[in-house]
């Protein structure tokens, strides 16, 4: 045990004897403080983890562990903070920045495996303590960016930094946090951070409230029948999991479970229309059903407070306060930039949509295309057009022949990493692989952690997070962790994805590289710990070389007969990459602007329908397509009510700008090459939030991003509106 490690333990036990003490006499009437009693050496968290990386030790954490370390840690850090308040030396960057970095380091490790397991793989206690605890935490962060003396001492520093001769991550350090700080509410009246503190907690509750009602409605809106005749047009393997999915379900017949998004993938092959329809409908209405799972008055409440919180803050809107830290910095900004782009997208979707209907009409169908028909006929149409069959497509994508020689593959020949699956250390679910990650010079770079299939008990989506993040002043190293919802295969059968798929593998892994490749002093700068409307653009980027001929030809094999997809396949679905991309514009730019469009109600409004919200939202911004139903609907969209995306959800367009434009700049410096690999990693994938982001980007880039790439990419160049 080092010195550091000993100065922890003698705090800790001074802090757990205080707790002890306040239990004693609060006895059972808090459960909080209790839990907090109940913390001591046999907690895993109780040091940090002695695995490598300091890797969660979930071989020994249970369910009961994470509440009284969440506690503790809550309580060690308040400490912390408090000794750092009331300081009698004058303020200084060592004592106030450097030990507000190094405070908190209990509560960092449990909330990131909590955060982590209740993602993944909760169940009934973990949501519970989440309920409890999400409050608590929300007030925790109050605590430290409300606290009057400690942002004293923050703004002392701050207005001193031009002459202290600071390290330019350090005074990027202070000049952010201050920011934070006043962002957060620092400069209110006393009163004001009364109000603002019960608003943050009552968002928190809900917002962990609508996460735990879409979980269970999502589960609940499975199409389920026992009519095999309506699974027509399935593969054998699909029909088979849907068997599976009934089984472990304890019902009669099949089960297809509804992914996060409107549309589900399964619509893509399923001949009966009615079948089509019901899956829809089951998606659409998922949490708007008048049981205990919907989320309606949740979402209308949450919009109601977060405006209200603007308002406390200053500001006219919640998006106005959101966004002002962000690389657009303003709702008009974002607005104007995606207003840019919708005559585009809906004139390829109207074309689209022709062609649809053309489909439709070869075979007599006498209707108008529905939501629940685009994907089927899309289908037909792009088969037609590029002679593409997604059944002949899928036997070439593999799963983890597309995890191992294709995304592991792009980053070995852009940055020179290698892998090595680990089977040593314990992981929260028997899906969960563990691989360690080397450096192009044989050092040990991190931990990487992927969870690729669905589960009921998983939340929606596909995403990236830390177990424990990179910093040199905490001589921590990224242990970072993929998770998707990849439809499971039977025992036996392998995991064949489609091409969307494989793009969402390289889109997540281009997070984790990003937290990989992390080289940051700090915690609070290390990793993706930037802008939402940046931190996409490395996955975004990641995504390219999924298609890339070179790193292409190098994964996609028959799984059968490790024979390479032919050629003229590959040049096929090479040519279709653009087919769609009305549709899929569309749908992204609807939910963007309805995200925007809550965030941007006054305060003082009146609770919203979110229906009817909705239908005028959609209205306003020229996106009331009938074919094309947002991405999300606002009852169901998790990144803006349960995620940290509220007023952000623009990020994904904001960031398809920057990744096409980096692109391109590779295109034109001679592609895939280590020097250009490292070149983005040294410049900016190293940097997390170490510097000024748009600066960062010019800096790498030479020249300002613009959307020139980004119309050419989504084959929206040279489009007009349609009459």
């Amino acid at each position: 045990m080092n010195s550091n490690q000993i100065l922890t333990a003698k705090a800790m036990l001074l802090l757990m004897n205080t707790l002890i003490a306040a239990a004693a006499v609060v006895g059972s009437a808090n459960p909080a403080l209790a839990a907090a009693a109940d913390f001591g050496p046999s907690n895993p968290f109780y040091a940090p983890s002695t695995l490598a990386f300091q890797a969660p030790p979930f071989d020994r954490i249970k369910d009961e562990d994470f509440q009284p370390a969440i506690e503790a840690g809550m309580a060690q850090q308040q400490s912390e903070i408090r000794t750092i308040a009331h300081n009698p030396e004058a303020p200084t960057f060592d004592n106030t920045f450097v030990a507000m970095e190094k405070s908190g380091q209990l509560l960092r490790r449990v909330v990131a495996a909590f955060s982590g397991v209740t993602g993944a793989n909760t169940n009934p206690t973990l949501q519970k303590i989440k309920a409890i605890e999400a409050p608590k935490l929300a007030a925790h962060e109050d605590f430290i960016y409300l606290d009057t003396k400690l942002f004293a001492r923050v703004a002392a520093i701050y207005k001193q930094r031009a002459i202290l001769k600071l390290d330019p991550e350090s005074l990027r350090l202070v000049e952010y946090c201050y920011d934070k700080f006043v962002h957060s509410g620092a400069n209110l009246s006393e009163p004001d951070k009364t109000e603002l503190k019960k608003l943050n907690e009552e968002t928190a509750s809900l917002s962990n409230t609508f996460t735990n009602k879409l979980l269970a409605a999502t589960k609940e809106g499975a199409y389920v029948t026992t009519d095999k005749a309506a699974l027509a047009g399935l593969s054998p393997a699909r029909i088979a999991a849907a068997a599976q999915a009934a089984q472990s379900r304890k019902v009669e017949g099949f089960v297809l479970p509804l992914q996060n998004t409107t549309q589900q993938p399964d619509l893509v092959s399923l001949t009966e229309r009615a079948t089509r329809q019901a899956i829809f409908e089951h998606s659409w209405n998922r949490t708007e059903r008048g049981d205990d799972n919907d989320t309606r008055d949740t979402v209308a409440r949450l919009a109601q407070l977060r405006a209200q919180k603007a308002k406390l803050l200053g500001f006219p809107n919640f998006a106005a306060w959101k966004l002002e830290d962000q690389m657009a910095k303003t709702p008009e900004a974002a607005l104007q930039f995606m207003d840019a782009i919708v005559p585009a997208a809906t004139a390829k979707a109207a074309r689209e949509a022709k062609d649809i209907q053309g489909a439709i009409d070869a075979q007599q169908g006498g209707f108008q295309p529905q939501p629940w028909d685009w994907d089927f006929y899309a289908e037909q149409v792009r088969k037609a057009r590029y002679d593409l069959d997604e059944s002949q497509i899928k036997p070439y994508f593999e799963l983890d022949n597309v995890l191992q020689n294709g995304v592991f593959y792009a980053a070995n020949q852009l940055y020179g990493l290698t892998f090595k699956e680990r089977h040593d250390l314990p992981v929260y679910h028997p899906d969960v692989r563990v691989f360690e990650v080397f450096d192009a010079n044989g050092k040990h770079l991190a931990l990487f952690y992927c969870d690729y299939f669905k589960r009921d008990n998983k939340n929606g989506g596909a995403w990236m997070s830390s177990f424990v993040g990179q910093s040199r002043l905490l001589g921590t190293s990224p242990v970072v962790y993929n998770v998707a919802n990849l439809p499971k295969p039977v025992e036996g059968e392998p995991a064949l994805i489609s091409f969307d798929d494989v793009t969402t593998m390289f889109h997540e892994f281009g997070h984790a590289l990003h937290g990989m490749f992390s080289d940051a002093e700090y915690p609070l700068l290390s990793g993706t710990a930037t802008a939402r409307d940046f931190v996409e653009f490395p996955s975004q980027f990641n995504e390219h070389w999924a298609s890339y001929p070179a790193i292409f030809s190098h994964y996609a094999k028959h799984y059968k007969t490790g024979a390479p997809m032919p050629e003229e396949m590959a040049a096929r679905l090479r040519n279709a990459a653009t087919f769609n991309k009305g549709y899929s514009m569309t749908e992204l730019l609807a939910a963007a602007e309805l995200d925007m469009q809550w965030h941007s109600l006054p305060p003082g409004a009146q609770p919203q329908n979110p229906s009817e919200f909705e239908k005028q939202a959609l209205e306003k911004t020229h996106l009331n397509v009938r074919y094309v139903p947002p991405r999300y609907r606002s009852t169901y969209f998790s990144h803006i009510w349960g995620g940290g995306y509220s007023a952000g959800y623009y990020a994904y367009l904001w960031t398809q700008m920057l990744d096409d434009d980096a692109y391109q700049w590779f295109v034109d410096h001679g592609g895939l090459t280590r020097a250009n690999g490292d070149r983005l990693r040294q410049m900016v994938l190293s940097r997390g939030n170490t510097q000024d982001l748009a600066k960062m980007y010019e800096a790498w880039r030479g020249a300002p991003p613009n959307t020139k790439a980004m119309l050419k990419y989504r084959g929206l160049e040279e489009t007009t509106p349609a009459k």
